[in-house]
């Protein structure tokens, strides 16, 4: 294999497993795993570089990209393509969200199967009832505890690959309470959850007793404009959690600058006063590494770099 390829060259140099096995070892190392979120391959490879110990695949962005609400219209098909094309440009483990399994429990064991296929690192499965709605939007439901105790059982017994991380996700802080979500937690890392990912904790004092109750890992959503109030990673480190996620939070940047920089060529009708808002094109070339593809095949790639 070319010396480019093997240092990855078109896709990631580490193996699934052991981007999973980085993952298992972050998430027990004593240091809080940050993992933003990637609206795509070329954010993942920014999260990267910047010096992050993972990257996380929002279901909510996913949707968002279609145009659609975060209420489970996305399919297992469209969720696992696009994990799959994060996870295979980035040498970080990827956690992706993957709803409420997408069905019943014999689906989920799917999801657990297409996901590992994909190069995940892990996912997670949420207990709400379907079609699912964003995490932070009142009006939410949750099936019965023994529901969610067959889905993760389900995704348990499905997994080849014992380096995948199945997070259960409870949504039960906001409709039963901080108490019943403590309870479920337990059940779910009873019935073989490696991680567990306590959706709409208000503030640092429930994050420190959900700490103290629950003996496995834990992941912390910071999520903007939402429930929770908005802790530093090393105030979550210090709380003792695990790893955080930043969802949605590259994709409200992205889309902010999009819709002001569309506004003002509406309104003017050119970009050029926008150029200092903008990466540059030499920066985006780095990333994409056109001299590394330039040197792989020189008869194939001609450009240069020049402006």
């Amino acid at each position: 294999m070319p010396d480019q390829l093997r240092s990855g060259l078109m896709a990631a140099a580490t193996t699934a497993a052991d981007k999973r096995a980085a993952f298992r070892a972050g998430l027990n190392s004593g240091r809080i795993q940050r993992l933003p979120g990637a609206f795509n391959p070329l954010v993942a490879t920014l999260i990267q570089q910047l010096g992050f110990e993972g990257v996380y695949v929002s279901g909510a962005v996913v949707s968002a990209e279609l145009a659609l609400p975060d209420i489970g219209l996305t399919t297992l098909t469209e969720v696992v393509e696009r994990g799959r094309q994060i996870a295979r440009m980035t040498d970080l483990p990827v956690l992706i969200d993957a709803d409420t399994g997408f069905g019943e429990p014999m689906n989920a064991a799917r999801t657990v199967t297409m996901l590992e296929d994909a190069g995940l690192a892990g996912c997670h499965i949420e207990d709400q009832v379907n079609p699912k709605r964003c995490g932070h939007l009142d009006g939410k439901a949750v099936v019965p505890v023994d529901d969610m105790v067959r889905r993760l059982r389900a995704a348990v017994s499905a997994r080849r690959d014992p380096g995948f991380v199945i997070c259960a996700r409870t949504d039960a802080r906001g409709t039963e309470g901080l108490d019943a979500a403590i309870d479920r937690a337990k059940a779910y890392a009873d019935a073989g959850a490696d991680l567990i990912f306590t959706e709409a904790l208000a503030d640092a004092a429930e994050f420190a007793k959900f700490r103290a109750a629950v003996d496995v890992p834990l992941l912390a959503n910071m999520t903007e404009f939402g429930k929770s109030e908005l802790l530093s990673a090393g105030t979550l480190e210090d709380l003792g959690f695990n790893a955080v996620i930043y969802p949605v939070t590259t994709l409200r940047l992205a889309m902010h600058a999009v819709e002001e920089g569309l506004a003002e060529i509406a309104s003017t009708g050119t970009q050029s006063g926008l150029l200092d808002r903008m990466q540059h094109r030499a920066r985006l070339y780095e990333l994409l590494e056109y001299q590394r593809y330039n040197d792989f095949d020189s008869g194939i790639f001609t450009f240069t770099l020049s402006e």
